[in-house]
């Protein structure tokens, strides 16, 4: 009886003693969300759910309150007894972000935290850098500039993005079926001036991340508003032209926010025959508030796109001095394409601690590509020119539910979601064309239905130094084929799901010392011609990964993240443009070390690199005749950044791919480069800056994307299997003006 009554007295004591507070964080009435609440008293933390919400345990009166968050001013509150009868409203001020305040612990994602400091210091310039802002992402155009960019990440040759997923404001960029391979993801319709943020993840370890998420994820988001209105205007070699505009519509500081923009491009290139590229994006978006519990925001974008390219050239070519490397075997090749994109976004804060976020979106995209990667091998009269086309409509919405617990002093956070997303894909066409004209015979033509249904769980539980997250994620796939090339109608169909766990855990050693570990299945699935001409077979080829590593801080102006990691496949697919089918090529595995450093020498210089060091291997073949053809083995991407030194900012960049495999057994190499780039600004006022932007600064003779072909020129009796390969951008300058009001 006497340890009963103690015990309810230890709990009186508690609840008198020990309050709970509640509060929002704001910055110019925005909630800012993974704002850091530390009582330093008594050590109690807490992080802001989505609507800037938080609840914070184990507080008195006099106790100080730290609220932090990277790239705002720092605030501390002392507790009166009135902040425990009502709801904490703190606003936060902006800043530029310093490493030396970043504290681990504070974090909620500290890699990500990384990349956001990456992309304040070195804002992104052009579209070509879009995806070069995730740490260890390397990216190659090898078609007149009008293609998706060929992705390098984590050991794999992605081609256009069968290994990683691609999302932008929860829109898929992924192309399932495409008509240029699985995955294709052309980013091309995002203006990089109206990004806000990052968010990605290696590895197949994230319940919420989709379909392709082998190597990893990447999620954009979008500005809800302007900081101001810019005219940017800038000018270089090859003829090349790009013109800005991004215009508020609306006061910055209302509840409701809206602006616009524009984006046009064009360039000659460095070929001996011109690319005549050209591409026009649009964008408007508008934002508001309502009574405080919900968001919505409404965006439509647009861009088309149009080019020519002189292709893959054989080195056997350059070498005879029948064409010199920006020369072309066949400068017929070239396209066009267009992508519209509606996108509705809702967040409902639903209660203080329960946040529901949905978003319904519509694309129409069209796509018509031109190539020839053989030359003369298969029709040694009219040549191998190849055709690729498609008309695509995309459905689909996400939900997501987020609800933040306390329990006792430690807080668990769950998020459940579920989507859909359908293809309906129109006269999918691979046929074979003479000089972009006449179309003598059809390869491949039909109509693909596909449809995506998906549900996944996932619980947080912050224990304090440790943070432990299962996951698990539902996928429900329906592929439908009409093969139009066939004498009578028939349906072709397949269907199939997948299960797939996750386990993260995470260990805050000390505020300057973080380890992980994480586990998962991932996969990445199939184009649906080859899905239902296989009966189903290799539909959703599954990717088993484990990540273990550390974020270590050594001193304050200084942060090194490794990690050393495993991921192995099922089925590795290979796309072969010129057959319109999608190879698998067995079981493959994948090991490997990533090492990221980032270290601000001053106020105003950021240093940052990341390399990937891969052993990628085929599990079924034979020791020496196992390499993964063009697999990277080694990577490594970095920079030093000038931040407002009076009036100068600007960055040096390097990336690096080393040799690689081009084939099985490594009897041929495909060669990697060493490329510097440079760019410089000066802010003459408050409202104008001028630019200068280099890139190939050393003028450096490199292959930007490679190939093992087989081919045969015009004059030739018989085939050569050999590189062929699109030469990378030689040193070129262009200056730029920039207006803001």
């Amino acid at each position: 009886m006497q340890i009963a009554l103690c015990f309810v007295f230890f709990l009186s004591f508690k609840v008198v003693s020990a309050q709970q507070i509640k509060g929002h964080v704001y910055n110019n009435s925005q909630p800012l969300s993974a704002a850091y609440i530390y009582n330093l008293n008594t050590e109690a933390h807490a992080h802001t759910a989505e609507n800037g919400y938080f609840v914070l345990e184990n507080n008195k009166v006099g106790d100080t309150l730290s609220v932090s968050l990277l790239g705002f001013k720092k605030q501390e509150i002392i507790l009166g007894q009135q902040d425990f009868n009502e709801t904490l409203s703190i606003d936060l001020d902006s800043k530029i972000f310093q490493l030396d305040e970043l504290v681990l612990t504070e974090q909620k994602n500290v890699l990500n935290t990384l990349a956001k400091v990456d992309l304040q210091t070195t804002p992104i310039n052009s579209s070509q850098e879009v995806l070069r802002k995730v740490p260890g992402l390397i990216i190659g155009q090898h078609a007149g500039g009008g293609k998706a960019e060929q992705i390098f990440l984590r050991g794999f040759d992605i081609d256009h993005g069968t290994d990683v997923s691609i999302n932008v404001d929860g829109i898929p960029v992924n192309n399932v079926s495409h008509a240029h391979g699985q995955g294709y993801s052309d980013l091309h319709f995002v203006i990089p001036e109206t990004i806000d943020n990052i968010n990605f993840g290696k590895g197949p370890y994230y319940a919420q991340a989709k379909d392709f998420t082998t190597a990893g994820y990447i999620d954009f988001k979008t500005k809800s508003s302007l900081e101001s209105n810019l005219v940017k205007v800038s000018y270089g070699d090859f003829n090349t032209i790009r013109t800005l505009g991004l215009f508020n519509l609306t006061d910055r500081n209302s509840k409701s926010n809206a602006y616009a923009g524009i984006e046009y491009i064009e360039t000659d290139g460095p070929f001996n025959t011109s690319q005549n590229f050209n591409r026009l994006n649009l964008i408007g978006k508008y934002t508001t508030l309502i009574e405080n519990k919900n968001k919505v925001s409404a965006t439509v974008t647009h861009f088309t796109s149009r080019w020519d390219a002189s292709g893959q050239i054989p080195v056997r070519a350059v070498e005879s001095g029948q064409i010199n490397r920006f020369g072309a075997i066949d400068d017929t090749e070239g396209g066009n394409t267009s992508r519209t994109n509606i996108n509705l976004e809702h967040k409902l804060f639903a209660s203080d601690d329960m946040t529901v976020k949905s978003n319904a979106f519509y694309s129409y995209y069209d796509f018509e590509l031109y190539s020839n990667f053989t030359f003369f091998l298969d029709d040694p009269i009219n040549g191998d020119q190849i055709k690729q086309k498609e008309e695509r409509s995309i459905f689909g919405f996400n939900t997501e539910i987020k609800k933040q617990n306390a329990f006792n002093s430690s807080i668990i956070v769950t998020t459940s979601g579920f989507g859909l997303r359908h293809d309906r894909v129109d006269d999918v066409e691979l046929s074979h064309t003479l000089n972009r004209n006449t179309t003598l015979n059809y390869i491949q033509l039909g109509d693909i239905n596909q449809t995506n249904a998906f549900g996944y769980f996932k619980a947080e539980f912050d224990l304090g130094k440790f943070k432990v997250t299962p996951g698990l994620r539902l996928e429900y796939f329906k592929f439908l084929y009409n093969d139009a090339l066939t004498e009578s109608y028939e349906t072709l169909s397949e269907t199939k799901t997948a299960l797939l766990p996750k386990l993260n855990v995470q260990y805050n050693q000390n505020n300057n010392l973080q380890w992980f570990l994480k586990s998962g299945i991932g996969f990445h699935s199939n184009d649906t011609r080859v899905v239902v001409s296989q009966a189903g077979k290799d539909v959703l080829p599954k990717a088993y990964g484990v990540d273990f590593g550390n974020v270590w801080k050594p001193t304050k102006d200084l942060v090194i993240n490794t990690t050393a990691w495993y991921l192995f496949l099922e089925q590795e697919f290979v796309y072969v443009g010129d057959a319109g089918i999608v190879e698998p090529s067995g079981k493959t595995e994948r090991l490997g070390l990533d090492l990221g450093v980032r270290y601000q020498l001053n106020d105003y210089l950021y240093f940052n690199t990341d390399a990937t060091l891969t052993k990628a291997r085929s599990v079924e073949d034979n020791n020496g005749e196992d390499y993964i053809p063009l697999a990277p083995s080694f990577t490594l991407v970095g920079g030093l950044a000038l931040n407002d030194y009076k009036g100068f900012s600007g960055a040096l960049r390097y990336r690096f791919l080393d040799d690689r495999a081009a084939n099985e057994d490594y009897s041929v190499t495909a060669e990697g480069y060493f490329v510097t780039d440079f760019n410089l600004n000066y802010k003459v006022s408050s409202n104008l800056t001028l630019g200068i932007a280099i890139e190939n600064v050393f003028d450096t003779e490199w292959n930007e994307t490679q190939f093992l072909t087989e081919s045969r020129l015009q004059n030739e009796t018989e085939s050569v299997e050999e590189i062929h390969f699109t030469p990378g951008t030689p040193f070129n300058a262009k200056a730029s003006l920039t207006y803001k009001f």
